[in-house]
């Protein structure tokens, strides 16, 4: 039987970087993937990087940018092919698994095909194989899947999950997405930009609902000038195709019911623990397959450690990362890196994109804690001119003191833009840091300087206010 000092189960963002965070310093590793050769998860295969990429070819095949969305000319002619729009997907997928497995091999990673369960708490057998294998510590980073309600009958063609999508064959002239989170609202984007008739349904009141209100409302702005159709607060409770013609129709709580070529159910996630052996060692998942976990990602037995999607929030890939490297250096004593840093951004890839890093104006005031804002707006912004970033904007929340406490983008490049922020918050920056600092000319980064300049005009207004 094959000892090791650490077997990790699954080779997504987590699975990866925390056998590559041990391996660096000489422990002899095992990673167990059931898709080998095909590593990287379903952030590499099924998720983040395919549904990304596909909303770059929507957004490169229409000519469509943040301006003139309602005039976006579609170049391809209808019906549109996925096997087309996937072109570009399958290849930033297979640069990045060859890239995973480079830094695997680079690492001296034994890499096992097949599907791991627990024996006991010191050992796991391959299934396909039979192969039994020991280890001093684990990492169970075996990610997520759809959820699927059992109200809807995925096993019609034309009703998809959110991982089924990519192998879409015809892109439809019309489609229901249901839900309300990240993943419906980046795929009811990309649809539209295609022209697709997209509506939305779900029980929530609006999109997105984390996400400060500002920037909620200017969100839903631009789905109208997307064409997008919303149909919120009246949950979905029935979902039924027709036989003879293949409509799909959605029935919500109230007794709307809408109609539409597809149907996208995005309805959440559910950890892919089942079958692992994990009750019997007294490692119970919840109702949705997640692990619980303390904050070194130990479960209830200490030398077994889990990371990613399986223990549910954030569910990002960067923050799987680095919950990955905590939890195997905490497991192997590499002092360095003890805690995944609380504060990260969110990165929204809709049309158009939108990030947030800190605290929203909700956030803030159901604290009662004091702040002010400063926005800048794309339109007075040369680099976004040259973009064509009609719409987007910038805003920096902050205390009296000029504190920064939040920063919240929607726009172009905001999943990149929000960084400055970010670092900002990191060091514990006021806003004279970006009124202080010099930036290219055009960029989209000098929003920061004139989000700053607005915030201390409306600090100062307030001290007139107070003093008279």
């Amino acid at each position: 039987m094959a000892r090791y000092d650490l077997i990790v189960i699954g080779s997504g963002p987590a699975g990866e970087k925390g056998a590559a965070q041990v391996a660096y310093f000489g422990k002899k590793t095992a990673l167990i993937e059931r898709a080998a050769p095909r590593l990287g998860g379903a952030c590499t295969n099924t998720g983040t990087l395919p549904s990304k990429t596909l909303r770059e070819t929507a957004l490169a095949i229409t000519g469509m940018n943040s301006r003139g969305l309602e005039a976006a000319v579609l170049a391809l002619p209808k019906p549109y092919t996925a096997r087309t729009l996937m072109h570009r997907e399958q290849l930033v997928v297979g640069a990045e698994r060859g890239r995973i497995a480079r830094n695997v091999e680079r690492h001296g990673i034994k890499v096992l095909a097949g599907t791991a369960s627990f024996v006991d708490a010191h050992t796991v057998r391959i299934e396909e194989t039979g192969e039994t294998l020991e280890a001093d510590v684990f990492l169970i980073a075996t990610g997520s899947r759809p959820h699927r309600p059992s109200w809807i009958p995925f096993e019609e063609v034309e009703i998809y999950d959110s991982d089924e999508i990519l192998e879409i064959e015809i892109i439809p002239d019309s489609m229901i997405v249901l839900g309300s989170g990240v993943i419906a609202s980046e795929y009811a984007c990309i649809f539209a930009a295609l022209g697709v008739k997209v509506t939305v349904m779900d029980g929530k009141d609006r999109l997105l609902g984390f996400l400060d209100g500002e920037i909620g409302q200017r969100f839903h702005a631009e789905l109208m000038r997307l064409g997008l159709t919303l149909q919120l607060g009246d949950a979905p409770v029935k979902c039924a195709i027709d036989a003879r013609t293949r409509v799909c129709s959605v029935t919500t709580a109230g007794g709307k019911v809408e109609t539409a070529a597809a149907v996208l159910a995005a309805a959440g996630r559910t950890g892919n623990t089942a079958g692992m052996g994990l009750e019997a060692l007294g490692i119970v998942p919840d109702k949705r397959g997640n692990l619980a976990v303390n904050e070194h990602f130990q479960t209830v037995l200490p030398h077994i450690y889990a990371a990613g999607d399986v223990v549910g929030f954030p569910g990002l890939a960067s923050t799987s990362m680095e919950q990955g490297r905590v939890a195997m250096c905490h497991a192997f004593g590499l002092s360095y890196k003890t805690c995944v840093n609380p504060l990260f951004p969110y990165g929204i890839y809709t049309i158009p994109e939108m990030s947030y890093v800190g605290r929203t104006e909700e956030e803030l005031k159901q604290q009662g804690v004091d702040y002010l804002a400063g926005r800048a707006s794309m339109r007075d912004n040369a680099r976004a001119e040259i973009l064509g970033a009609e719409s987007g904007f910038l805003k920096i929340l902050f205390a009296p003191d000029r504190k920064i406490l939040g920063v919240h983008a929607l726009g172009p490049s905001a999943t990149e833009l929000i960084h400055i922020g970010l670092m900002a918050l990191l060091a514990d920056a006021t806003i004279d840091l970006f009124i202080d600092a010099v930036f290219n000319f055009p960029t989209l980064s000098e929003l920061y300087k004139y989000a700053a300049y607005d915030g201390l005009g409306a600090l100062i207004r307030r001290e007139k206010g107070a003093a008279a």
